[in-house]
């Protein structure tokens, strides 16, 4: 399989090269040339098959001719081997046709578990194949940061730093990165916002000069394909634990960089009956005005109690309004340059298209909540607010009665103990593997949000 830029300058290139170069050299972001089909009576003959298993009829067309088929079975057997529910993607009924698919079972305790163990291994094997080290530079307003250090700790051919916004993620979530002490492994914490470090990140992609040409910067934001290829699968598997492909299923997305959800878009255009994909946003809301109110404009971060989704700009959304200006390229580019700089609105006919599938909701942090604390006064069950935003989501903009309503469930909510207790309810313990992390010793960087101290500090853990 081939991937191209959404910009429509940069070179075709393999799964190999796609893994390894992230953003394309055109600013783009590459997609699949193509994508697999496939029919119902196979979707159908999937049912049944173990998570790791249909991972691989799904993810197999996307990297054929770079992993062999042993080889990317093995990969997928080990990488979700490790997660805690050997459901590996279990299903947690909330109401009458309501569910929420509980993404939080991995090694870190977040959906982005289900990409990254995966990442760090397809990696590994493709630097040692190409006689390579890389060096990886991620922006993390939470999740992101631990889920890729986690997967990515034992790899032998990557040193990683991870920059996070200092003071502005939960204590758990911190710990998770800042305590994991590999020789390989390195935590910036950046004096500003997510979006301050996503910037320095793009940057450093688009110059890479301070690595002198002796290393490959990696990307394991969503802007890496591999991120969201791995990420299509939970949507097959969760549908065909509700009576897939014989009936529609319905998606609530709790998103921010719009990766989760565009896997899902991915999803239905593969051959997955699904009838409605929710937009489900915090304060920072860019992707609920476009879809609402036709507005594409940037407003302030606000800091909320769902700290993955503070993000200004949702890089993922590229790769949709690639599909809906027809993949032009040019266009594309033009509209982009635009959106960066002013206020913008889209093209009415191409939006409505996406409105087809898609809805949107957004929530303060009170509705949070109370939404947290409603569905655990009416079934016991805890939401994290990432997910309550989803669940309330869906609950305002349900389509269907008959489809099943499933919520991502993206995260724990011991990893967000300020939410649960304002909604006035006992935060849940840190799971086995995680009892002492209070107690583990961390290390981290302090620097501010300047590119070249940054860079500096990158160039000098490297080359020492």
């Amino acid at each position: 399989m081939k991937y191209i830029s959404t910009r429509g300058q940069a070179p075709t290139l393999s799964f190999e090269d796609v893994l390894l170069t992230g953003l394309a050299s055109d600013g783009g972001l590459y997609v699949p040339e193509s994508l697999p089909q496939y029919s119902l009576d196979e979707i159908r003959s999937w049912r049944g098959l173990p998570y790791h298993e249909l991972a691989f009829r799904i993810i197999q067309p996307f990297v054929a001719g770079a992993i062999n088929d042993a080889e990317l079975a093995q990969m997928l057997k080990d990488t979700y081997g490790v997660f805690g529910h050997k459901a590996v993607a279990p299903l947690a009924q909330i109401d009458h046709n309501e569910y929420v698919l509980e993404l939080f079972q991995g090694p870190t305790l977040a959906f982005k578990d289900f990409a990254l163990q995966l990442l760090g291994r397809l990696l590994d094997v493709t630097l040692a194949k190409r006689g390579e080290r890389a060096v990886i530079v991620g922006a993390t307003s939470g999740d992101t940061g631990s889920a890729a250090i986690e997967g990515c700790k034992r790899c032998d051919n990557i040193d990683i730093f991870i920059l996070h916004p200092h003071q502005r993620v939960s204590e758990v979530q911190r710990r998770q990165m800042t305590t994991v002490l590999g020789d390989n492994i390195h935590n910036i914490a950046i004096e500003g916002n997510f979006d301050d470090c996503q910037s320095m990140v793009k940057a450093s992609f688009g110059d890479q000069s301070f690595l002198r040409g002796e290393r490959r910067l990696v990307a394991v934001n969503s802007i890496n394909w591999a991120r969201i290829m791995a990420q299509i699968v939970y949507y097959f598997y969760a549908a065909l634990n509700l009576g897939g492909p014989d009936r529609q299923v319905a998606f609530s997305v709790p998103t921010g960089n719009f990766g989760d959800i565009f896997a899902g878009y991915l999803a239905k255009k593969m051959g997955l009956p699904i009838g409605q994909l929710v937009i489900a946003t915090n304060q920072n809301d860019i992707l609920h005005r476009v879809m609402s109110q036709n507005l594409y404009e940037k407003q302030p971060l606000a800091h909320t109690l769902s700290p993955s989704m503070d993000i200004v700009v949702s890089s993922n959304f590229e790769r949709l309004l690639f599909d809906l200006y027809d993949r032009d390229g040019a266009s594309l580019s033009t509209l982009m340059a635009k959106l960066n700089n002013e206020t913008v609105s889209l093209d009415e006919a191409r939006l409505a298209r996406a409105r087809e599938l898609f809805d949107s909701f957004a929530l303060d942090d009170a509705g949070t909540v109370d939404t947290i604390r409603t569905v655990h006064d009416q079934t016991g069950y805890l939401l994290d607010p990432h997910t309550a935003i989803g669940v309330a989501a869906a609950r305002a903009t349900r389509r269907s009665a008959v489809d099943p309503m499933v919520t991502l469930g993206t995260a724990h909510p011991v990893k967000f103990t300020d939410a649960i207790e304002r909604a006035g309810l006992t935060a849940p313990a840190l799971p086995h593997h995680l009892t002492d992390l209070m107690q583990r010793p961390e290390r981290y960087t302090v620097l501010p949000a300047d590119l070249a101290q940054v860079q500096a500090h990158i160039a000098n853990a490297v080359f020492g």
